[in-house]
């Protein structure tokens, strides 16, 4: 089942890259493994997925030596300062900054291991009570101050858009996302990329990979319903 759910999402991304004249290979799947047993994570890795997303670091640490040390682990949830430590040199990317004080905890604990985290800048691009990330006016500002710590590198943006019955509605938040990312490659803000735009989830990474996502986090539609 796990196999045949990764073949329909990535069919499914090949297919709406193509519907506006995108490459595929611009997108990564990030198979969403919170909450899922090792075995379930083994079976979507048997499948060809190398790009897991947790949320909780404890549980990130609990899996990362029982599988292959192949796999890029993405913590894609909300970091705090005090559980940095354990994940600086376990994963390939820290998606959920948006606090100075959490730029500057990262880096201190990426100096002291001697790694550069690659991290993502967390934007509230529907200004949601409920969700984390900096306001879309506060991104530019923010890079500025973060830029030339030591041990991180900003790849990019990510953010999770409102919760929609129909997709479409989500179409707008993307396309300020990718917007975003344009007005930010013109500050050309030193050691600032933005290669990467982290954005769609189960329910509308289709219309995300249409306006423009080079990651989409899909868990449900791997694994099925919690």
């Amino acid at each position: 089942m796990i196999s045949d759910n990764i073949a329909k999402v990535e069919n499914a991304i090949q297919e709406h890259c193509m519907k506006v004249g995108r490459d595929s290979r611009e997108i990564t799947l990030i198979t969403v493994s919170k909450t899922k047993p090792v075995p379930m994570l083994q079976e979507a890795y048997d499948a060809g997925s190398r790009d897991f997303g947790e949320n909780r670091v404890q549980e990130l640490v609990d899996k990362y030596d029982k599988l292959p040390d192949d796999i890029r682990w993405h913590l894609i949830g909300h970091l705090q300062t005090n559980k940095v430590k354990y994940i600086v040199d376990k994963v390939y990317m820290i998606h959920s900054v948006e606090s100075l004080r959490l730029a500057q905890e990262i880096s201190k604990e990426a100096v002291k291991k001697k790694v550069t985290v690659k991290v993502l800048v967390e934007v509230n691009i529907g200004n949601e009570d409920s969700k984390f990330g900096l306001p879309k006016e506060a991104v530019i500002p923010f890079l500025k101050e973060i830029n030339e710590l030591p041990g991180i590198h900003v790849e990019g943006l990510m953010a999770i858009a409102p919760i929609c019955e129909n997709p479409e509605e989500n179409r707008m938040y993307f396309q300020q996302m990718k917007q975003l990312s344009v007005d930010i490659i013109r500050e050309n803000i030193d050691n600032v990329n933005m290669n990467v735009l982290s954005m769609g989830m189960t329910g509308d990474y289709q219309i995300a990979v249409e306006e423009g996502a080079t990651y989409v986090r899909v868990g449900t539609g791997i694994f099925g319903e919690r």
